[in-house]
């Protein structure tokens, strides 16, 4: 059986290898920790690629057909992997760092793409400057991207002293801060092969990432194109733009953006399955498992056997990341009583394990109307918060 090295861990992409008849040999960073029954090593940094590359070999794995990742921490290590191993798929390290880097990245954009300003923050630098550089309220975050996570508004210079406290302070480069965009966000799950887009899906946040890690519910729900036909037009061709002008490998890519009153304007884009349920609800909505497109993309098939089943939507999905219910016992049985649910796990127990943007549970809810979809997500997503309707 061949083996699909898989930086990270995620259970839906390993239900995918499984179905594939393909055996995957993960390298983790805690807390990350894959069932007993697969094979795994441990590092300590996802981010370094020395360590990640004596990590496979020390393993003596055997019959390797390709390597991938599961997020934006492990993108440049698959890509050195690549390299050293002689596999399928993106050996491009420069390449890589293209989306790894936000500032490269923004930088590197054509001048008709609106991006936000964006600059490393080097050690030292004030809030003062950087305050007339982008603007009285700016964003700091990591340089190569965590999410939302370590991401922080800053207002004052106490936030901004505030914010630097997860990072090391010991680089010029490991920090960036981008003008603040006060504007609804969106996002493009998509294929990118052979120079062009051979398919993708917009999906709406109700709750934004960034509101998620601040302590709000993580939600989204597939856009109808033919109610969204200018904001699909606009941000695909946005997508052709900024993957052409970054050089792009065949790979999924997830892209975001925010509908301002100027028009989109580009937040960031990764070559990486998308997080949360989204491929899930990609699925269920068009028929297309990009979690086998990665796979297959990886293994240097292209994507063109994996994108066979794509259909027409006849329903429209959307996810929701429930959280512990603050000041009230809520259990699985009481969201079924309120809500129809195509799939819902909610964990009740004290010692519930609590995984990103507070999960102790997920949901997926869908409907044939994009609106009543979007309304049947705020309801759950009060419920949730209050547990009451």
């Amino acid at each position: 059986m061949p083996t699909m090295i898989v930086i990270g861990y995620r259970g839906d992409l390993d239900q995918a290898l499984q179905r594939r008849g393909i055996d995957p040999y993960y390298i983790v960073q805690a807390p990350a920790s894959p069932p007993k029954s697969r094979r795994f090593t441990r590092v300590a940094d996802m981010e370094n690629a020395q360590e990640i590359f004596r990590a496979v070999l020390s393993a003596d794995i055997g019959d390797v057909a390709g390597v991938l990742s599961v997020h934006e921490m492990g993108v440049f290590g698959a890509t050195y992997l690549r390299q050293q191993l002689n596999l399928p798929g993106n050996a491009d390290s420069r390449t890589a760092l293209h989306f790894r880097d936000k500032y490269l990245q923004k930088s590197m954009l054509p001048p008709r793409i609106r991006r936000a300003l964006c600059r490393h923050v080097p050690m030292g630098t004030s809030f003062t400057e950087l305050a007339d550089d982008l603007g009285e309220v700016f964003v700091v975050k990591p340089a190569t991207g965590a999410g939302a996570l370590r991401t922080n508004i800053v207002r004052t210079p106490e936030e901004y002293a505030q914010a630097l406290t997860p990072f090391t302070g010991r680089s010029d480069v490991e920090v960036v801060a981008e003008s603040f965009m006060d504007a609804p966000e969106v996002y493009l799950d998509g294929v990118w092969e052979k120079g062009d887009l051979q398919w993708s899906s917009m999906s709406g946040y109700h709750a934004s990432p960034l509101r998620a890690v601040q302590g709000g519910i993580l939600s989204a729900y597939v856009l109808d194109r033919k109610r969204h036909s200018v904001l699909f037009h606009e941000m695909e061709a946005m997508a052709g733009q900024a993957l052409t002008s970054l050089n792009a490998p065949d790979c999924v890519f997830h892209m975001e953006a925010f509908t301002t009153e100027e028009g989109l304007t580009f937040g960031e884009c990764a070559i990486r399955l998308p997080g949360a349920l989204s491929p899930q609800v990609n699925r269920l909505t068009y028929g297309v498992d990009l979690f086998d497109v990665e796979i297959s993309l990886a293994l240097g098939e292209g994507a063109t056997r994996a994108l066979g089943d794509q259909r027409m939507p006849e329903r429209f999905h959307g996810y929701i990341l429930l959280r512990r219910a603050g000041g009230c016992n809520l259990t699985q049985s009481d969201f079924e009583r309120n809500f129809l649910f195509d799939e819902i796990v909610y964990d009740s127990s004290p010692d519930a394990p609590v995984g990103p943007y507070g999960r102790v549970g997920q949901a997926i809810v869908s409907d044939p109307d994009e609106l009543k979809l979007q309304r049947t997500i705020e309801d759950i997503v009060r419920f949730n918060e209050v547990g009451s309707t």
